[in-house]
């Protein structure tokens, strides 16, 4: 159990580290707010997120995926490892991928190869992968909209008005953090609440505090680090991000976020803010938005679930063989 929370933490570490490129990018690049600023900012909007919006998501993850009382401890710290090889793998190569998809390949692999197909929760597994899948051409869509009308109400207006959003950033900077600590956080909370649960320190799936305020505590840690390869990849490679952008696409990713956490869906913050930019641009200019970045990144969030799968269910036949 104390090997599960640390790795859960250790998870959460690298979630914020991963992460942090999502919350800021589009703010660095449009230079609203310095670097250190601004991941300071969010770090502490992202530990406070949990305490805000619940932890409907935590109960999604370790509640409504795998049927109760049948999951190991092994193949939850299987799971865990996984998703932590392959965020590192792509935090390494700089690809902005998933944590949240590397998480549910990771623990579908592992208890599909120690218990079987029968304890997975159809239902429950149906409601994560419409989270994860809808989430992204919600943003793509609703990043397109808002930014239409945005230039709509703005038309005529001076220069200076870009002086607004660099400004508003800051507000919508904010939102976007606390959406990612109450959705992103929560993934490891229910990890680590139903490995108490297995083990026994609990009798019913409640998340206690001290396990929402560590987890909370890690992701902002890691998002304070920040992923300095990601945030170039993001806040640069799709097309030159200015105030108006940056605003429109963090607006966006917050309320499509928020609206997840609030009805317990995991989504990929990534993703969504990936989507939101791209939403963005080509609202202003089809041809702005540089597709063959979107592509990469579209090939390495398709490639997450099997590849964490498989190496979840590699590592747990390794512990399995290996230890006694």
């Amino acid at each position: 159990m104390i090997l599960l929370i640390v790795l859960a933490l250790g998870f959460d570490f690298l979630n914020g580290v991963h992460d942090s490129s999502n919350i800021v990018a589009t703010m660095i690049s449009s230079r609203a707010l310095q670097p250190r600023w601004a991941l300071t900012i969010t770090a502490v909007a992202n530990f406070a997120g949990p305490f805000i919006f619940g932890v409907a998501v935590a109960k999604t993850i370790g509640d409504e995926i795998v049927l109760p009382g049948t999951v190991s401890i092994t193949s939850l710290i299987a799971a865990l490892a996984a998703a932590i090889l392959w965020n590192v793998f792509t935090w390494y190569m700089g690809f902005p991928s998933s944590s949240s998809h590397a998480l549910i390949g990771g623990l579908i692999g592992a208890v599909v190869i120690s218990v079987g197909w029968h304890v997975i929760l159809i239902d429950g597994l149906l409601k994560v992968f419409l989270a994860l899948f809808v989430s992204p051409i919600i943003g793509l869509v609703f990043g397109y909209i808002i930014t239409r009308l945005i230039m709509l109400a703005c038309m005529g207006a001076t220069p200076r008005v870009n002086g607004f959003f660099k400004k508003g950033q800051i507000l919508t900077a904010i939102s976007l953090a606390l959406s990612h600590g109450a959705n992103d956080a929560q993934k490891s909370m229910g990890i680590i609440t139903l490995g108490l649960v297995t083990t026994g320190f609990l009798s019913s799936f409640e998340v206690p505090t001290w396990v929402i305020f560590l987890c909370a505590s890690m992701i902002a840690i890691g998002t304070s680090v920040g992923g300095w390869k990601l945030i170039k990849t993001l806040g640069a490679k799709f097309y030159r991000i200015r105030p108006i952008d940056g605003f429109s696409a963090q607006l966006t990713s917050a309320i499509v976020i928020i609206g997840a956490s609030l009805f317990g869906g995991p989504v990929s913050t990534t993703q969504v803010v990936s989507s939101a930019i791209m939403g963005v641009g080509s609202a202003e200019r089809v041809n702005k938005v540089r597709w063959g970045v979107a592509q990469e990144i579209a090939v390495a969030w398709l490639l997450t679930i099997p590849s964490t799968a498989l190496l979840g269910a590699g590592i747990f036949w390794l512990i399995d063989t290996l230890v006694p």
